[in-house]
């Protein structure tokens, strides 16, 4: 009897988080990979206003790559994203570095710098077009202070726009990399470090040889979430510039739902999105495989 009470408890201990989860994983089964599949169909289609099922080939992937905002959505993601991505990367390790020499208000600083990534794209781009807007923010400040030569029109200005999407994406995502860096570096066995400081090592070299070059998994991970970032950035550019002026900071997310929901090209937007997607497993199932590979070695 209590072999058959030992067996049923551990079968329903088994049995009982599959149950719990089967839900959850149905939902995202069918709102997740379903409507990706959904939407792999439609862009092989010739939906327009409403969605087809017909094939009518690559027509729609040709059509795409010949659409002039598509190459300007291409060309202000690669500003936007080596940009977000190195300034990102690279004040987000001087953070780490500073805050990880125990200075006593690191409790203070730490969430100060994280307190951005708590807030959504949509009030951060809100924000930052208050303050950047020539006619409310920094410039009129300047102005009112007696800097009547001050100029700041980034947010009005098509060949700068871009580069405040920029500003605020950074201002945002900075604060989340330096914790990053800071657990790498937390990690960094304490005893290497002694060990290479009694040799003579300075500061700079303890960083340069020994410190930075064991900080590449935090590297890479801080790469591949700041590219899936910058590839799917669609509501910080409708918030802060809507796109505008003209096309200067359109980036493929905003072309993908311009295509989609305003202009009726639902086949041509479909493309667009499964782009977008393939971009980002480039980037994130070589990443999967080689932690997963890691962790069995």
């Amino acid at each position: 009897m209590s072999n058959n009470s030992t067996f049923s408890r551990t079968w329903w201990q088994n049995i009982l988080p599959k149950i719990v989860l089967a839900p959850s994983f149905a939902i995202s089964l069918l709102f997740v990979y379903g409507f990706i599949i959904y939407s792999g169909i439609i862009s092989f289609s010739s939906s327009r206003m409403l969605p087809k099922t017909d094939f009518i080939g690559i027509s729609n992937y040709t059509k795409l790559w010949k659409t002039l905002n598509w190459q300007v959505a291409l060309d202000n993601l690669a500003i936007f994203g080596i940009l977000y991505i190195v300034i990102c990367g690279t004040l987000g390790l001087f953070i780490a570095i500073l805050l990880d020499q125990k200075i006593r208000i690191e409790g203070f600083l730490r969430p100060l710098f994280l307190y951005p990534m708590a807030l959504s794209f949509i009030v951060t781009g809100t924000a930052w077009k208050w303050f950047l807007n020539p006619g409310l923010g920094l410039e009129k400040l300047a102005h009112d202070w007696g800097f009547e030569n001050f100029k700041f029109d980034w947010l009005i200005n098509s060949d700068m726009a871009i580069y405040t999407i920029v500003i605020a994406a950074v201002w945002q995502s900075s604060g989340f990399v330096m914790a990053m860096f800071l657990a790498g570096l937390r990690g960094i066995d304490s005893e290497q470090l002694k060990a290479a400081q009694l040799d003579g090592a300075s500061s700079f070299q303890l960083y340069r040889r020994i410190i930075i070059p064991q900080l590449g998994p935090v590297f890479l991970s801080a790469f591949v979430v700041l590219s899936h970032l910058a590839i799917k950035s669609y509501d910080l550019v409708i918030a802060l510039t809507g796109g505008g002026p003209g096309r200067s900071t359109q980036l493929p997310a905003t072309f993908m739902y311009d295509y989609t929901f305003t202009r009726n090209q639902m086949g041509v937007g479909a493309a667009s999105a499964m782009i977008m997607l393939l971009t980002i497993a480039a980037i994130m199932i070589p990443y999967l495989y080689a932690e997963t590979r890691e962790k069995k070695q």
